[in-house]
């Protein structure tokens, strides 16, 4: 059993079990998380219940396992023979959860 989610403007396929790479949440690690934009949830058997955009009365439990921060991106920018050159560093923090239970409709 799998479900596609939206979370914090992404989509991502969870599974029980599973752990997400999304992006920061603002708790400390061990807190429960409930997703309730459920786009998808597939069952056993190949039913498959696509929602409108929704799946009414789905929900996903994960725990929040721990936060990171991703590698280091480099963002430069130039203009050919103008002497403009600026060179930024970025680098995303995340959040990793693990996927405790998929509840579907009923």
């Amino acid at each position: 059993m799998y479900a596609l989610v939206e979370f914090k403007g992404k989509q991502y396929r969870a599974e029980k079990g599973a752990l997400l790479k999304v992006d920061k949440i603002d708790a400390e690690a061990g807190a429960p998380v409930e997703i309730e934009t459920v786009l998808l949830l597939s069952g056993g058997e190949g039913a498959v219940t696509v929602g409108t955009p929704y799946v009414k009365g789905a929900k996903v439990s994960a725990r929040l396992e721990s936060h990171g921060k991703d590698r280091k991106i480099i963002v430069f920018k130039y203009k050919p023979k103008k002497d403009y050159r600026r060179k930024q560093g970025h680098r995303q923090q995340y959040s990793i959860i693990k996927i405790e239970d998929i509840a579907g409709a009923s």
